[in-house]
């Protein structure tokens, strides 16, 4: 159970320093670029990060969460509320949030350039809802690990 903890604890966290990279600079940078200009080069970020290692992150980890949570629940003396609430939070505010509000935004600007403006506030928003979800994710698989 300790290496399941460390494994989805450490995928959660990775993916939300990525996530945070995109709050922190990425987007703040894209923002004061003309709007064709960011819009075409967030286009291809969104085509460059669909990537394998970054897939596998992703839903690797969310594997991960929902082993470590069934696991924790099956097993006495590990903190089950805390790993599962960890699963719950990544694979809803991470996974689910990047399929069902980020991803079709990127595929709206893919199709139409001039949603710029509304993609940039809609998507960072939503973007530092999975990272939040992401960080709270990792703490609650480290505090598991350490009290079990």
């Amino acid at each position: 159970m300790t290496a399941l903890l460390i494994v989805a604890g450490l995928g959660s966290a990775l993916v939300s320093g990525i996530l945070l990279a995109f709050s922190l600079a990425v987007m703040p940078a894209l923002a004061s670029q003309p709007a064709s200009s960011a819009a075409a080069l967030m286009n291809r970020i969104n085509v460059v990060i669909v990537a394998p290692l970054f897939m596998v992150l992703l839903f690797g980890t969310a594997v991960a969460t929902v082993a470590a949570a069934v696991t924790a629940v099956l097993e006495p003396g590990i903190p089950a509320s805390l790993v599962v609430l960890a699963a719950v939070l990544y694979v809803g505010g991470c996974v689910g949030v990047t399929v069902v509000v980020n991803v079709p935004l990127n595929n709206r600007l893919a199709a139409r350039d001039d949603v710029w403006p509304e993609f940039l506030l809609r998507w960072t928003r939503w973007n530092h809802v999975r990272v939040l979800a992401g960080v709270a994710s990792s703490i609650l698989l480290l505090a598991a690990g350490v009290a079990q």
